[in-house]
C-alpha cells in the first residue's frame, strides 16, 4: 500500500510526536505525586532514562506507549499497513531494547515497573493505586496493562524472560 503522504509531510507529521511528557506518562507522575511520592525524570545516567525514577524507594517506572513499544494483543496496538518491513524491525528493535534496558536496570538493584499505555487508558487512578501499593512492597517487577481478564491485569513476573511483550 502506497502512502498517501509524500515524505516530507510525513517527516514533518512524525516529527511532532513526542517521546515524553506523553499524557499516560503525566497521569500516573500526577498520580503519584498526589499520594506523596516524590521523583525524578528522565535519569540519563540510567539506562534506558526511566520516566519516573523513585531514589527513596529504589525504583523506577517505564511508561511504555503501546504502539511503540509493540503491546502484543493490545487494542491499541497495530502495525501500520504501509512500510510493514520497515515498522516490523523498528517496533522489534524497541522491544529489544526495552528488554535489555530491564535488565541492565535490575542489574544495578533497582525494581523496575513498566506500565502501559492501555492500563492508563482504562483507569488512571487503579493503575496509580496499583503502582503506590508496589512501590510500598517489596516485589522486585510490576507490569501494568489494560488488555489482559479483568479491568487493569497486574503482572508480576520478570520482565525480562518474556520475549513476547
Amino acid at each position: 500500500m502506497v502512502d498517501v503522504m509524500d515524505a516530507a509531510k510525513r517527516s514533518a507529521l512524525m516529527s511532532r510526536i513526542r517521546g515524553g511528557d506523553t499524557a499516560p506518562e503525566l497521569l500516573i507522575r500526577k498520580g503519584l505525586w498526589h499520594a506523596g511520592f516524590r521523583y525524578t525524570l528522565h535519569a540519563a545516567k540510567l539506562p534506558g532514562k526511566p520516566d519516573i525514577v523513585l531514589p527513596r524507594w529504589n525504583a523506577v517506572v517505564f511508561v511504555h506507549g503501546c504502539f511503540w513499544h509493540r503491546h502484543s494483543g493490545c487494542a491499541y496496538f497495530r502495525l501500520p499497513k504501509t512500510r510493514t518491513a520497515f515498522w516490523d524491525v523498528k517496533l522489534a528493535q524497541n522491544q529489544a531494547r526495552d528488554r535489555a534496558n530491564i535488565a541492565a536496570m535490575e542489574s544495578l538493584g533497582w525494581r523496575v515497573a513498566v506500565v502501559w499505555e492501555c492500563a492508563v487508558r482504562t483507569n488512571s487512578q487503579v493503575a496509580v493505586k496499583k503502582l503506590v501499593r508496589w512501590l510500598q512492597r517489596t516485589e522486585t517487577t510490576l507490569e501494568l496493562t489494560g488488555t489482559s481478564s479483568g479491568p487493569l491485569n497486574v503482572n508480576r513476573r520478570i520482565l525480562v524472560r518474556n520475549s513476547s511483550y
